[in-house]
């Protein structure tokens, strides 16, 4: 890849703040973040990542270096965020390897699940800023008068292609989450399969930190539960997968689910799965999960009590 792609600000930066310039571009992603893999001239291999300063990157980062440095399996933040113009900017150890773990049966369900229980605790008592907003695919929580939060660029969109189904199981789910009265906590709020990878059965690590959001722990376990599988375009799991998800987490947590945070689990399993075809429907391609939000949606309902 060329150095031509790399913003005019990127080498100046890896010289400031890492002690030496990029020699060579490994990779360059674009997301919600902009992700760069630089070797720099001494050998050294690093990514760094930026995105727009919206006061979310801070206590992500935060919140990474903290379970990084207790062994977590992720990457380990190297420079603190740093503001460049209106982009939050910061640095980390490169962690290449591994391979995605594909399937959405119960066994599968149940070793992303054990993960994410690890990184629950893992983020348990640590005091950082809440990251808010919350990402836009769980965004229920928000204060705005619709259904969706605002986003323009989506709102401008004509709706009509956005099944009617969809928005009646959005709105149920979201209206028994809003009823909820539960604390928040720190979690991982993009578990999708493509976020992790995975040496000999065994997690190697988990991406995107970015994607940390402030809500009660049985809405992000319930929102993982339902996203574990994702590699690309919308999908939901089975229903007995979800059930297996839900399970394996309360096993490695040595703690039950109350009826009520049982039923925010599966209400907030629905929100991404709704918020993703609604997405690709504005954006005109077809959702792979329409078919299965259409055949789950009235057992899931039934379980959240909405």
């Amino acid at each position: 890849m060329s150095f031509d792609d790399l913003p005019d600000w990127l080498p100046a930066w890896c010289l400031t703040h890492l002690g030496d310039r990029p020699a060579d571009v490994l990779f360059r992603q674009q997301s919600m973040s902009a992700v760069f893999g630089l070797r720099l001239a001494g050998g050294t291999d690093v990514v760094v990542k930026a995105r727009d300063d919206d006061g979310r990157a801070e206590p992500c980062v935060a919140a990474q270096a903290r379970l990084a440095g207790n062994g977590f399996p992720c990457a380990h933040p190297i420079t603190p965020v740093v503001g460049v113009g209106p982009l939050a900017v910061h640095a980390e150890e490169f962690r290449p390897g591994g391979e995605v773990l594909h399937g959405d049966a119960p066994d599968v369900a149940a070793r992303y699940a054990e993960v994410f229980a690890r990184l629950m605790a893992a983020l348990e008592d640590l005091a950082v800023t809440p990251p808010l907003p919350n990402p836009r695919w769980v965004r229920w929580d928000h204060p705005g008068p619709g259904l969706w939060p605002p986003i323009e660029s989506l709102d401008e969109k004509d709706q009509s292609p956005v099944p009617g189904h969809v928005l009646d199981t959005a709105d149920r789910a979201r209206r028994r989450l809003l009823a909820a009265d539960l604390p928040c906590v720190l979690g991982h709020a993009d578990f999708e399969s493509h976020n992790l990878r995975w040496h000999d059965h065994q997690v190697w690590t988990v991406h995107d930190w970015d994607s940390l959001a402030w809500q009660p722990e049985a809405a992000l376990v319930g929102a993982a539960s339902a996203v574990f599988p994702k590699l690309g375009p919308a999908t939901l799991p089975p229903i007995e997968s979800t059930e297996a998800f839900l399970a394996a987490y309360q096993d490695v947590r040595a703690r039950r689910f109350t009826d009520e945070e049982l039923q925010v689990a599966w209400a907030a399993g629905l929100w991404p799965a709704a918020h993703d075809i609604r997405w690709e429907a504005l954006h005109g391609y077809t959702a792979v999960t329409g078919r299965a939000l259409w055949t789950q949606a009235a057992e899931r309902l039934r379980r959240a009590n909405a």
